[in-house]
């Protein structure tokens, strides 16, 4: 963790783009409490096969014209042409986006290769081609070890490759176990590694739903805090248990170096807002 010391703490909001009108008014409820607290940035997902990429255009300007708060959408390889992606960034200059959180992508059931980039590596290299620094670039990492990887060493060696295409810093896969972020940050470390790595930070609002997530990504819930949460049975006193283990993880991340904090929110206010309140953070300046 001794890189991770010197950088200043950052933290971030994730939003999705709505499919539906309920989709909508919820993310309409959930917009101004979350800005209220003063991220330093709301980053947007970007869905595949055209599904919601039309609506991380209108969430991203949505956000950025309602709050005032900087937006990072996400960018993803999956289906997309260089002249699509070209598209993409010149219609995020355009709007004044700076930040953008590059990423493969999860492939869809029905796919089996990217589009033309088939790493998120390429589509880094793809924007400094095109765009220089003008953007500050994103990508992601998996603590736990990406479900995909052939082996932990080459998920190690494919997060160091993106930095070394021209990322400047990373947010995490939300995760449970603070030891596995601590060992992944000192292995990069080692392999000479230096940009902010930055926690991603899910919320158990819904702990039968959250569960799900973290199977389908390999992130581990400690067998006790399943037990205790499957003996509670009753969703209020799962979500106080939660809104306990999050803030009580997040603080111990912080105290240990940790750059700041990524809040996935799936466009809900309170639970995000509970956990930033709890630990007493800043408002960005």
């Amino acid at each position: 963790m001794q890189t991770q010391h010197k950088y200043s703490k950052v933290f971030s909001v994730e939003l999705f783009p709505p499919k539906t009108a309920a989709g909508k008014e919820n993310l309409a409820v959930a917009l101004q409490p979350l800005a209220a607290l003063r991220p330093a940035f709301f980053s947007v997902t970007f869905g595949a096969g055209g599904t919601t990429r039309s609506g991380t255009i209108e969430t991203v300007t949505r956000t950025m014209t309602e709050t005032g708060i900087e937006v990072a959408p996400h960018l993803s390889c999956i289906e997309g042409t260089r002249e699509s992606i070209g598209e993409f960034l010149d219609r995020y200059k355009d709007a004044g986006v700076r930040r953008i959180v590059a990423l493969r992508g999860d492939l869809p059931s029905d796919m089996k290769s990217p589009g033309v980039f088939s790493f998120a590596t390429e589509l880094i290299r793809f924007i400094r081609e095109r765009t220089g620094d003008y953007f500050h670039i994103e990508v992601g990492c998996y603590p736990e070890f990406h479900p995909e990887a052939e082996s932990a060493s080459a998920d190690l060696a494919h997060f160091r490759d993106k930095i070394e295409a021209g990322a400047d810093s990373a947010m995490t896969q939300f995760f449970y176990n603070t030891d596995a972020y601590f060992y992944f940050v000192d292995q990069v470390e080692r392999m000479g590694v230096d940009v902010p790595i930055v926690p991603g930070i899910m919320p158990i609002g819904n702990y039968p739903q959250i569960a799900r997530f973290a199977a389908g990504c390999g992130a581990e819930i400690p067998l006790w805090l399943q037990k205790r949460m499957e003996a509670y049975g009753d969703a209020e006193s799962q979500r106080q248990l939660g809104v306990e283990f999050v803030t009580d993880m997040c603080q111990r991340l912080l105290d240990a170096g940790a750059p700041g904090l990524h809040f996935y929110a799936l466009n809900r206010a309170v639970p995000t807002s509970t956990i930033w309140s709890n630990l007493g953070l800043p408002a960005a300046a």
